[in-house]
């Protein structure tokens, strides 16, 4: 199949990207493709645990041109992740983005040495050649795992957030949760209603006032970006917090177990042990440390990289500077401010799709 472009990912920066280039003229199916490793839409979302919720009420949480439908309950509108899954999945339908799963892709490659010829996007089961790539993979297929002493000998269970699914699974157990930001907060919350919890974070964790949520969090990114624009400095949202006060850490914050112990020293065969001697026996140990880009398909480019990051620039500032063919979107703030959200995506992904639906030439 030969198209202008491939988009790898069908994820929310994947339609986001998919959606402006349709608005700039392209025809899904003839023009662009987008190709998905996953089975149904919806991207990462179906594989997070069943009592995620996002920050912010729908209205806030909106790919462009479609506003999420509201979700209103006791949780101020939050919407619950079968939502937001139900929402990608007809957002993807009301486009008709004609997205092709599954095909993991496993490379893209260049046709040959011509600067301006085509990428070579290679999946099981199918083969793109396209004049420009889109990688919108996000970093959900790369849970990050810190590595400390005695973590093989530990005889109980761990496990990354990636992983986790559902409280229930530790019913009657103690277990240990690692990390300051929302993720852990969320699974701590749960998790603590159902068993023993211990929490442990490198520094003292920095929760945001009740009364902000993504909304603040929102306006707050877009005023860093006009500060940093003109040239001014401006903290943005790290300097608000970490962590979003939703329902479910506000309720573990009245049951009084919201407090967090400083970062163990080593995993021990039965449990976990402090530098000063302090142990603390546990039956799992839940790992809530993020992720990285999961960008193993772009390998064969040979790109320079900073700290595992595609080093990315132009006038659109998601270009591949050792590729221009190449575009990345939704990675994080080194791909656009916020563009990994599904609200703050969408001026990234539109500046990648104009970018390379200029080097397609014109369209009707």
């Amino acid at each position: 199949m030969e198209v202008d472009v491939a988009v790898v990912g069908g994820g929310q920066a994947g339609l986001a990207t998919g959606f402006h280039l349709r608005r700039a003229g392209l025809v899904p199916g003839r023009d662009f493709v987008i190709v998905d490793a996953a089975d149904r839409p919806g991207g990462a979302w179906p594989r997070t645990w069943e009592g995620l919720r996002l920050f912010s009420p729908a209205g806030f949480s909106s790919l462009p041109g479609w506003m999420m439908p509201p979700w209103d309950d006791a949780t101020r509108g939050f919407p619950p992740r079968d939502h937001v899954v139900d929402y990608l999945t007809r957002y993807e339908q009301r486009y008709d983005l004609q997205v092709l799963r599954p095909h993991r892709v496993s490379s893209v490659t260049r046709a040959d040495g011509d600067p301006t010829g085509r990428l070579i996007v290679s999946a099981p089961g199918t083969t793109v050649l396209a004049r420009g790539v889109v990688s919108a993979t996000g970093t959900w297929e790369r849970p990050f795992w810190p590595t400390y002493p005695g973590m093989a000998a530990y005889a109980g269970r761990q496990l990354h957030a990636a992983d986790y699914r559902t409280p229930s699974d530790f019913s009657g157990q103690r277990v240990v949760v690692v990390g300051g930001g929302n993720s852990a907060a969320q699974v701590l919350a749960e998790v603590s209603t159902v068993a023993e919890t211990t929490w442990v974070t490198q520094r003292e964790p920095r929760f945001l006032p009740d009364d902000v949520d993504g909304r603040v969090l929102f306006a707050t990114a877009r005023a860093r970006i006009e500060a940093l624009a003109q040239g001014r400095e401006h903290a943005g949202v790290a300097g608000l917090g970490d962590i979003v006060m939703v329902a479910a850490v506000k309720d573990a914050r009245a049951r009084g177990v919201l407090r967090a112990r400083p970062m163990f020293a080593r995993l021990t065969p039965s449990g976990v042990a402090w530098a000063d001697g302090t142990e603390l026996e546990c039956d799992a140990v839940i790992w809530c440390t993020g992720f990285r880009p999961a960008l193993r398909h772009l390998r064969a480019l040979a790109l320079h990289t900073e700290r595992g990051r595609v080093r990315v620039g132009g006038p659109s500032g998601t270009a591949a500077l050792d590729e221009p063919r190449l575009h990345l979107v939704g990675y994080g703030d080194w791909t656009g401010p916020a563009s990994a959200t599904l609200a703050g995506v969408g001026p990234s992904a539109k500046a990648a799709a104009l970018a390379l639906a200029a080097r397609s030439g014109p369209r009707a």
